[in-house]
């Protein structure tokens, strides 16, 4: 098995009985009947929503795949994102599209809480999540990880109701293991940070190189 099924089947295989509450531990668990839907393609995609920053006509299009439990991830968005930023995607250069990955159960549950505000909320909520992995990612078992990404939901301004129903919604959380499982396997992801340049598939490296490739990308 590849690690995208094998990540597939470790997200979605986390206990019978459906999503999203569990009474015993009070945290997210997808039942086994979801992920053989998801698998056998029954899902329907196309209500997920693309966060993207950047014009939408720009001549370049940059879509970083991450892991919201990646180390390298929450590094690259401390530092080599944020000048990406300022050099492509606030100047019209770059249209910049981040999109999940699921290798874990615990990188699900704060992709639910980066989207429960909605498109305007998720890059802030998503610098909180990077900026407190060391934290909440190590909390303990899943009731303790939980527990912080629910404060984080907090501080980012969701109310509790809001964030409970976002961390119940069974069928949004189906839905974005299974869009994930299609975007990996269309471009061949099996690690991240991993980016698409203009179609081209390209590796983690620092920032220069991306840089370099981005610039040649817009012949400079």
């Amino acid at each position: 098995m590849t690690r995208i099924g094998t990540a597939i089947c470790a997200v979605l295989a986390l206990g019978a009985g459906g999503l999203w509450l569990s009474q015993a531990q009070n945290v997210p668990a997808v039942s086994l009947i979801g992920a053989a839907e998801a698998q056998e393609g029954q899902v329907d995609t196309s209500s997920v929503v693309e966060m993207v920053q950047g014009a939408e006509d720009a001549p370049v299009e940059v879509i970083e795949y991450a892991s919201f439990t990646c180390p390298h991830c929450a590094n690259f968005h401390e530092g080599p994102y944020k000048q990406l930023k300022k050099d492509f995607i606030d100047t019209g250069k770059v249209r910049f599209v981040y999109r999940e990955v699921y290798f874990d159960r615990y990188g699900l549950w704060a992709s639910m809480i980066a989207r429960c505000g909605g498109a305007e909320r998720f890059f802030g909520i998503t610098d909180l999540i990077y900026e407190g992995q060391p934290e909440w990612a190590r909390a303990g078992g899943p009731p303790e990880i939980v527990a912080e990404l629910r404060k984080i939901g907090r501080l980012a301004g969701l109310e509790k109701d809001q964030i409970e129903a976002c961390l119940k919604d069974a069928d949004k959380a189906q839905t974005l293991v299974t869009w994930y499982q299609e975007n990996a396997e269309e471009h061949g992801i099996d690690s991240t940070p991993s980016f698409v340049i203009n179609g081209q598939k390209v590796l983690n490296q620092p920032y220069e190189d991306l840089k370099a490739l981005i610039e040649d990308e817009l012949g400079s």
